[in-house]
């Protein structure tokens, strides 16, 4: 059991691969944890496609891709607040709409600027293939995000919870959500690499959602969430490794596999474990041994 453990260890590929997905298991958990209260998972889905008409025109122009990835995912955000002000669409209708448009933009793009970007890599990432610098890069990230989510922590609970009450306090509500917006981008950015961006928004949700069925309080679900992100991807780069799988999807199969295991089995939520149907399933047993005895 030691040697499967130390063994893969030994690489330093794998070295910095498992410190950036703990990282980023994190990371994501906490800033999802607040897409998941605000019921707002598909903006993640939204922001992490919107990201690929800034990649190309950076890639085009020469200049850092990550820079026109952050202002394409920010600007996708402020489209769906204007549409949403501006009509009576629904917010799930205008992220839906963006979502395409945005995709179908940066699709088109790399297609007219001939772009030799690898559109392969950003879609399913290559968690095997950081260097020292992306992980730094990434710790950074993490780093400035976790210690601002922890100073401004009041005041994002209450946003998060009430927006109305928050604006009516005076409250810089535009800001909050600015700097919400801002703050999952740069998440999205820092997870592009590693899972991609097809499997970020499963990490992003995954981890927060079933911490969501175990406990109740928010900063409970970051704390529940961050280990669920961390287990999960130091779970995923090992079957990576032994299995010759994917890491990124290996990542995210062992999230969902959690989440299911919560579903089933939560306390409080749990299909399986809630008092109706436990109750069923007693009388249904009781049932069955009745009739073996007459048997």
């Amino acid at each position: 059991m030691t040697n499967l453990l130390l063994e893969p260890l030994s690489f330093e590929f794998m070295r910095l691969a498992l410190v950036t997905a703990i990282l980023l298991g994190i990371l994501c958990s906490v800033i999802g944890t607040y897409l998941i209260v605000q019921r707002m998972g598909l903006l993640g889905d939204v922001i992490a496609h919107a990201v690929l008409p800034g990649l190309a025109i950076a890639f085009f122009l020469g200049i850092d891709i990550f820079v026109g990835a952050f202002i394409s995912g920010t600007l996708s955000t402020f489209v769906i607040s204007w549409i949403q002000s501006q009509s009576q669409i629904k917010v799930d209708v205008a992220m839906a709409l963006v979502f395409s448009g945005f995709l179908a933009l940066g699709i088109t793009l790399i297609t007219v600027l001939k772009s030799k970007l690898d559109l392969h890599q950003f879609l399913f990432g290559d968690l095997l293939g950081v260097t020292t610098i992306d992980v730094w890069k990434t710790f950074a990230i993490a780093i400035i995000i976790l210690l601002l989510v922890k100073l401004f922590y009041k005041e994002l609970l209450f946003y998060t919870f009430d927006p109305l009450g928050a604006q009516a306090v005076g409250l810089p509500v535009n800001l909050i959500h600015l700097g919400l917006t801002a703050a999952i981008t740069l998440t999205i950015i820092a997870s592009m690499q590693a899972v991609g961006i097809v499997l970020v928004v499963s990490l992003l949700i995954g981890p927060g959602a079933t911490a969501y069925l175990l406990v109740k309080e928010l900063h409970q679900m970051m704390i529940f969430g961050a280990v669920i992100g961390s287990f999960s991807s130091v779970t995923g780069m090992y079957f990576s490794y032994y299995f010759n799988v994917p890491s990124g999807a290996a990542i995210v199969l062992v999230v969902s596999g959690l989440f299911i295991l919560a579903l089933l089995f939560s306390p409080s939520q749990g299909i399986l474990t809630q008092p109706a149907v436990a109750n069923r399933s007693l009388s249904i047993l009781g049932q069955f041994k009745q009739s073996k005895k007459r048997i």
